[in-house]
C-alpha cells in the first residue's frame, strides 16, 4: 500500500523543506510514499476562510482516488502516542486498500465536504503550530513509526 501526504499550499521556509525532504526520502527505505502539494490559492485575500476551504478542498479532492483511505490531521482529532500511531498505521497498511491518505488542511481547517469524505481524524498535538512545521512534525512521526514497527532504535522508548 502506497502512502500520500497531501499538504495544502507550499512549504516557504528552506530549512523545513530540507528536513521533511530529508524525512520523506527515509520513509521510502520503507514502504511507497509521496508528498503531494494543492497550489496556493490566488487572491486568497478577496475570499471569506469558508471560501478558502471549499476552493483548497476542491484542489483536495483532485488528488485523490476511488478506494483512498483518508485521515485528516485535524485539531479535533484522536490523540495517539508514537507507539500507537505506529500501530494504527500498520493496522490500516494490513488492512488493504490502495492508498492511505494522510492530509494536512490550509489554515483555516477543512471544508465540510472534506470532512465528509474522511474516515478519520488524527491530531499531532492539542497545542497549535505554524501549518509549516506541522507538515515536518508528520513527515518525522511517519519515519519515527516506521522505525518502531521494524523495531529500529530511532525511537528511545
Amino acid at each position: 500500500m502506497k502512502v500520500v501526504f497531501i499538504q495544502v499550499g507550499k512549504t516557504v521556509d528552506k530549512h523545513l523543506i530540507a528536513l521533511a525532504a530529508d524525512y520523506a526520502e527515509r520513509i521510502t527505505h520503507y514502504l511507497p510514499f509521496e508528498v503531494q502539494t494543492v497550489p496556493d490559492l490566488k487572491n486568497n485575500k478577496a475570499l471569506s476562510f469558508e471560501q478558502q476551504k471549499v476552493a483548497e478542498g476542491v484542489g483536495i479532492r483532485q488528488l485523490l482516488k476511488a478506494g483512498d483511505h483518508v485521515v485528516l490531521l485535524d485539531e479535533g482529532g484522536k490523540e495517539l502516542s508514537s507507539f500507537e500511531f505506529a500501530n494504527h498505521v500498520q493496522r490500516r497498511l494490513n488492512g488493504g486498500g490502495r492508498r492511505l491518505v494522510f492530509i494536512i488542511g490550509g489554515p483555516y481547517g477543512f471544508s465540510q465536504d472534506i470532512y465528509d469524505l474522511a474516515q478519520e481524524k488524527i491530531s499531532l498535538s492539542r497545542m497549535t503550530f505554524s501549518h509549516q512545521m506541522v507538515r515536518l512534525f508528520f513527515i518525522e512521526q511517519l519515519y519515527r513509526a516506521m522505525t518502531i514497527l521494524n523495531g529500529e532504535p530511532y525511537h528511545h522508548a
